[in-house]
């Protein structure tokens, strides 16, 4: 019994080393188009910048939506991205200023 509570306590401080980092995604996947903070902004491309109000009103659901089916000439990131990497990368996006 005391092993397993042992694995257990180990097992919850590792899920942290296991999650996805959003903006480690971004960086990878996301800033050439949008920039390393997010303000660069593409108007031939239509690339807004995700600093822009009209980006930081919408909710998460649409912008987990937009980066999994493509959005105008952003490219969809489903089957490239897990949605766990879709949810933390929008999570970064979220946290920009």
């Amino acid at each position: 019994m005391k092993r397993f509570f042992a694995f257990a306590i180990v097992a919850v401080m590792a899920m942290p080393l296991f999650a996805a980092d959003g903006a480690a995604i971004f960086k990878t996947k996301c800033a050439a188009c949008h920039g390393a903070d997010g303000t660069k902004a593409m108007p031939a491309m239509g690339v807004k910048p995700l600093t822009s109000p009209e980006v930081k009103s919408k909710s998460e659901a649409q912008l987990i939506t937009a980066v999994t089916n493509g959005e105008g000439k952003m490219p969809a990131f489903s089957g490239k991205l897990s949605s766990d990497e879709i949810k933390a990368a929008v999570a970064h996006v979220r946290s920009l200023k």
